[in-house]
């Protein structure tokens, strides 16, 4: 009977040692969240190329580039790179990323709602005209990379990138119900192939943009029944925005260009950031290149309910995360780095409309806001 006590006295002591724990790590992320000044971890889970989109039923979606759901190798290889050829060429281990777009919600950003995988690559548009590599390619090998949620006039439309089983094989998938399941229609039809990380756009004149690679843009035809026009490349003045994970949003009066690249400029060396050009047309011309944080690559630049700017970041890197003491005097070039632990968090923007209608935009944590001794770029640092 002593025996038991002991032991049930144990485990109530781990349970409440726990519960304090958790309660404080919520008390101060919510304390975070309020002050709006660092960067907070939200969700673990293995994730890449994290999407929120917020709705106007009051929920943030969230999305990303993710593994089949229980996939055990999660477990083991917390941080596969996730990229097909590469991944093994590198590290002899195949790719965790799966075939489905899998979906969160929450009402605070802080705690998530898992909503299950309300579309996978055979309920897309090119298995109907590609079936024979949907039936030769195994099913592990299929990839679905970098999607992204909209609710347009009452319907889920989700848009993403696709290595394998159809090379170049995306999708701009619209559910014909009001919910995120169900059948799909692909208006877009064959103008998806070959866009890399597709991201759409409304202007302030009702007219729908599709963005990709490195960076392509074109103007939609009404009900999304392919590209109205041929596409333009939209670069910064003096340079490439870099190579993937290109976005646009209108801030005041001015067009905001987001792009991708490794800091030095070579694929996989220093750290992966988000950078920004504006224009006071959507397709230009553009202003030079500037930066908008450290370890802030593919992001997405999002407004909260208050208004307020975040960007989400991951973990993308060669190696293990690495400390942030001193992070801001460290040359990261060796290898691809980051401080970013696998799974998402959010990091605070300070977004600033000036006098003259120039937009100021820079990551708020100073873990995050200056490039480092590896940027092949001069900037200048913010205190």
């Amino acid at each position: 009977m002593r025996v038991l006590f002991v032991w049930l006295s144990i485990f109530l002591g781990i349970y409440v040692f726990s519960s304090c724990g958790s309660r404080a790590n919520l008390s101060e992320k919510e304390k975070a969240f309020k002050d709006h000044d660092k960067a907070i971890y939200i969700k673990d889970g293995w994730i890449r190329d994290p999407y929120i989109f917020l709705d106007d039923d009051g929920f943030y979606y969230l999305t990303g580039t993710t593994p089949q759901p229980n996939d055990p190798r999660v477990e083991k290889e917390l941080y596969n790179t996730g990229l097909d050829a590469q991944n093994m060429e590198l590290y002899g281990t195949p790719s965790i990323v799966g075939r489905s777009l899998r979906v969160w919600r929450s009402k605070d950003l802080l705690d998530w709602e898992y909503l299950g995988e309300p579309f996978t690559l055979d309920k897309g548009y090119w298995a109907d005209v590609y079936p024979e590599r949907f039936d030769t390619i195994p099913k592990q090998d299929w990839r679905l990379w970098a999607p992204e949620i909209y609710k347009i006039d009452n319907k889920w439309v989700y848009v993403h990138t696709t290595p394998s089983p159809v090379k170049g094989g995306a999708n701009l998938a619209i559910s014909e119900s009001g919910t995120m399941k169900g059948s799909f229609k692909f208006p877009m039809g064959k103008d998806m192939r070959w866009k890399h990380d597709p991201s759409l756009f409304e202007d302030s004149d009702g007219t729908w943009y599709l963005l990709w690679g490195n960076t392509n843009i074109a103007p939609i035809k009404s009900g999304f029944n392919g590209l109205a026009d041929e596409p333009k490349r939209i670069d910064p003045a003096d340079r490439r925005i870099g190579h993937e994970g290109a976005t646009i949003r209108k801030i005041g009066d001015k067009y905001v260009h987001f792009g991708t690249a490794w800091s030095t400029d070579n694929m996989r060396k220093g750290s992966y950031n988000l950078y920004y050009c504006l224009a006071d047309s959507i397709t230009g011309p553009y202003g030079s290149r500037r930066f908008v944080g450290r370890f802030l690559g593919h992001g997405t630049p999002f407004q909260d309910k208050d208004g307020r700017w975040w960007c989400t970041v991951f973990y993308n890197a060669n190696v293990p995360p690495v400390d942030k003491e001193g992070i801001q005097e460290h040359d990261l070039s060796e290898t691809a780095q980051t401080i970013n632990e696998q799974g998402t968090t959010i990091v605070p923007l300070k977004v600033e409309i000036r006098d003259d209608g120039d937009v100021f935009i820079r990551a708020k944590d100073p873990h995050y806001a200056n490039p480092g001794p590896d940027e092949a770029q001069d900037f200048d640092a913010v205190d």
